[in-house]
């Protein structure tokens, strides 16, 4: 994936009380805020956290050092989702055909964002996690769970079918649900599957799916380093 040091595609997902900028090129590298401004120098901020997650695969990714170098190429009006929290639309441009150096760097990244989770969680390991100011927020096997649980929901939107979970071991249906996804994500990137599911429900374009995936599992990454005391 080709980065120029003064210009990266951003586009704003703008709800009622939270946007989302989202940098189209690099899968994960999304954050919010109450508005454009403030989900820009998010971004900015967590510029160097993306490139540490980056830092094990062969993606070349460099933070920009001005916030300058974002140029907002969209803007799209967000829905109920937006402002729950979670980064929902799709582009036009996301139907595009996806060249197979680009199907290899969404796999790259993708599991560059897993193995940044897994690092988080092992670093968490026996560590409480602080609250939220009412007492809020998922402890660390509830955190593993969610991840597991969505991972698979968003197989589904892809669709594919994943195996029912083990609950008796987290890790290897963490290990199921990703080997599910990269083969499924090879197959949507090469147009073996349909738009459509069997009830007619419209499936998540491949390019989407990663963006999303992605930012999921980066989320949590740093929320797990940012809660842990």
């Amino acid at each position: 994936m080709t980065q120029t040091a003064n210009r990266i595609d951003i586009y704003l997902e703008i709800g009622k009380t939270r946007t989302f900028a989202v940098a189209y090129d690099w899968p994960g590298w999304c954050r919010s805020g109450p508005d454009e401004v403030s989900a820009l120098q998010a971004l900015f901020d967590y510029g160097p956290h993306y490139a540490r997650a980056l830092k094990t695969t062969r993606v070349p990714f460099l933070p920009p050092s001005e916030i300058s170098a974002f140029v907002v190429v969209e803007r799209i009006k967000g829905n109920a989702t937006t402002d729950f929290g979670a980064p929902n639309l799709t582009l036009s441009r996301d139907t595009l055909p996806i060249a197979p150096t680009e199907l290899q760097h969404f796999q790259m990244v993708l599991e560059a964002c897993w193995k940044m989770f897994d690092t988080a969680v092992k670093t968490a390991t026996g560590r409480a996690l602080r609250k939220g100011p009412r007492g809020g927020g998922r402890d660390l096997t509830k955190i593993i769970e969610h991840v597991c649980d969505v991972d698979a929901a968003y197989l589904r939107s892809l669709g594919g079918k994943p195996k029912p979970r083990d609950n008796g071991n987290l890790n290897q249906a963490l290990s199921q649900v990703r080997q599910d996804i990269l083969v499924m994500l090879i197959a949507a990137a090469r147009g073996e599957l349909s738009e459509r599911g069997p009830r007619g429900g419209v499936r998540w374009t491949p390019r989407y799916f990663v963006r999303r995936l992605a930012w999921h599992e980066l989320d949590h990454a740093w929320e797990i380093e940012g809660r842990a005391e």
